[in-house]
């Protein structure tokens, strides 16, 4: 892999973690489209690489938020931070278990179903839809809440369905503060990327050529660049209830892959 495409992916990478789009759905159509050689192979390392760059983008976006949830739970008190903490913690069990026990279905979705990725694209775009039309409210985020998001992230492991566009929209249709439902959103993914490095590193599964470190090198920083303003922007466009422009953009998309697919198969 070169550095070039080291770039581009991780700008993919670092734009479709945070906006509602979908970016394992784009890779999938992106791959039929053009064939599978046409786009570059990640290997497991370059893809940590790039979702931990996505991981401290997120971070740095939320380094207030994360230096004072850090005091509050040092203080070994069952205070708000200490509750929030344990939401999040909550809220990665779905995810957990799909990860766990139905890994290699998963995989086996992965495999140019781009039928698939339509529909999922379209039901995406219905999530993004009535969540742009619900009301704002001041509620915050519940434990029994912080499960049926974690769902919605977990079933966001399907090709097609955006891990934030599903969490933020889960969010606002319980009812939830949108900007609340933007920041838990974006939080509750961090531990599970740094979860899911930490099992990689202690299963061997990684593996290092020094050869590779200049696309690394490439891959992380655009990623992590195009992370801080994806990150920034989707915050501001949910307060503002812009989801609707996504909605349409997943529905265009979806429809162009369903008729590829049903004109190819």
């Amino acid at each position: 892999m070169d550095i070039i495409d080291s770039i581009i992916l991780g700008v993919i990478q670092g734009l479709t973690e945070f906006l509602p789009v979908s970016s394992s759905g784009h890779l999938e159509i992106g791959k039929a489209i053009l064939g599978d050689h046409s786009i570059p192979q990640e290997s497991l390392m370059f893809t940590v690489v790039l979702h931990f760059a996505t991981a401290l983008s997120t971070m740095v976006v939320f380094r207030k938020d994360i230096w004072l949830l850090l005091k509050g739970v040092l203080k070994l008190e069952w205070n708000e931070d200490l509750q929030f903490v344990s939401k999040i913690a909550i809220s990665m069990i779905p995810a957990i278990i799909v990860g766990l026990f139905f890994e290699k279905e998963l995989e086996q979705l992965f495999d140019g179903n781009i039928m698939l990725v339509g529909f999922m694209l379209i039901v995406t775009a219905i999530l993004l839809f009535f969540a742009d039309k619900a009301k704002n409210t001041y509620k915050k985020v519940s434990f029994g809440n912080a499960f049926v998001i974690g769902i919605s992230q977990a079933i966001a492991m399907l090709p097609g369905i955006s891990r934030s566009g599903a969490t933020i929209s889960t969010s606002v249709l319980l009812g939830i503060d949108k900007t609340r439902a933007a920041r838990f959103s974006f939080l509750m993914v961090v531990p599970l990327i740094f979860g899911k490095i930490a099992k990689d590193i202690v299963t061997g599964d990684l593996t290092y050529e020094s050869s590779n470190f200049m696309a690394l090198s490439a891959g992380f920083i655009s990623a992590f660049i195009a992370g801080l303003f994806a990150c920034t922007w989707m915050i501001a466009l949910v307060k503002k209830s812009k989801l609707t422009y996504f909605a349409i953009y997943c529905v265009i998309v979806g429809m162009i892959a369903i008729i590829y697919s049903s004109l190819n198969s």
